[in-house]
């Protein structure tokens, strides 16, 4: 049997279910389709219930992790973190507790302002900042990613030399 379910952010794709006797799409979410053999087409889908789904895949559903949390922390310029940033980090702890993670990536970003070796430089040192700032709370050093993409990534799209504070920021991903 092959079911398509939603994506975490509830957008739903497409599969093609085939084998050497034809083939069935399936594009609707909790519709599905069984295969018997390799020389009869898939059945036509039908939709399942959200019930059915969880008693048949009860087992393959327990294990699947968790979807990884996100969180953004801003800078009001150079290190230092804006106050709603500050605020975060103890939401950022609970999830790392809650989810036992060992899997942690702090990603540095700033705007546009500045070449873009010391846009890099300052990326970096942001991430580094974040993590540090983990450490000092708990978090084992060897669970954390840190990279940086200094003014290649922003957030929002400006020109060069743009103080844009939203691309200001360092992201967290908790899995």
């Amino acid at each position: 049997m092959v079911v398509l379910t939603p994506n975490p952010d509830g957008k739903t794709g497409s599969i093609t279910v085939s084998n050497q006797a034809g083939g069935v799409d399936i594009k609707s979410p909790y519709n599905a389709t069984t295969v018997k053999n390799s020389t009869e087409s898939p059945n036509p889908p039908s939709e399942l219930s959200r019930d059915t789904i969880n008693t048949i895949f009860s087992e393959a559903l327990s294990i699947e992790p968790k979807p990884p949390v996100h969180f953004i922390l801003y800078f009001e310029k150079d290190l230092l973190l804006t106050s709603d940033s500050v605020k975060l980090l103890p939401e950022i702890l609970i999830a790392i507790k809650e989810r036992s993670s060992t899997d942690i990536s702090v990603i540095g970003h700033t705007d546009t302002v500045g070449s873009r070796e010391y846009n890099m430089a300052l990326s970096i040192n942001r991430a580094n900042s974040v993590r540090d700032l983990l450490v000092t709370k708990g978090v084992n050093l060897n669970h954390i990613k840190t990279t940086s993409h200094g003014k290649e990534n922003p957030l929002i799209k400006t020109e060069d030399n743009v103080n844009e504070p939203r691309n200001r920021r360092v992201e967290v991903v908790v899995r």
